[in-house]
């Protein structure tokens, strides 16, 4: 079975919203290798709406980086009530063709690598209390952001966690890998 996994920056905070605004330079040397291993993987992308839309006016022109080399061709299946098939222009973008649970369900069931949601802070969310994501890993920046979305929020389900992984990186970035405990 396939596995679902995401990978968010975030600051120490819990912000996990427009990380280019409170990253700095802590997008360090040790970045750039763990974000190839994390997409080496991969070959399906989740995405919300918002993501959407804000990727697609973006990393179609952008090319000769890893992510965008990777984001651009990569089969994509966004999640939305109010876009259409239409609306997607991104090359090889998919709108899904049910509810968001059910069709993870079957995607994990289809063959191929692990299916990534990017971004999408909504999705992650959801998937994580449905019980179909297999890894969360934050990238923990030594930032206070302040303000802006946060990966969980009051009233959220209890929900326990155990970790995979952890790192530290040189500029002390704590990427940390957590699954479902069971």
């Amino acid at each position: 079975m396939r596995k679902v996994t995401a990978a968010l920056f975030s600051s120490i905070d819990g912000v996990v919203e427009n990380p280019g605004e409170w990253q700095f330079d802590h997008f360090d040397e040790d970045m750039g290798p763990l974000m190839e291993s994390v997409l080496a993987g991969q070959d399906t992308v989740l995405l919300g709406r918002n993501t959407y839309q804000e990727w697609a006016g973006y990393w179609p022109g952008n090319t000769g980086d890893g992510f965008g080399d990777f984001i651009n061709p990569v089969r994509k299946y966004v999640a939305s009530r109010t876009l259409t098939g239409e609306d997607l222009s991104w090359n090889n973008s998919h709108l899904m063709d049910e509810e968001l649970e059910p069709f993870v369900r079957r995607l994990k069931e289809r063959d191929g690598g692990d299916i990534a949601v990017n971004g999408s802070i909504s999705l992650v969310r959801q998937l994580l209390f449905a019980g179909l994501l297999d890894s969360l890993t934050l990238m923990v920046h030594p930032v206070v952001a302040g303000s802006g979305e946060r990966l969980f929020q009051p009233g959220d389900p209890r929900t326990r966690l155990k970790l995979l992984e952890s790192q530290i990186t040189a500029s002390g970035n704590a990427i940390l890998t957590y699954g479902p405990r069971t």
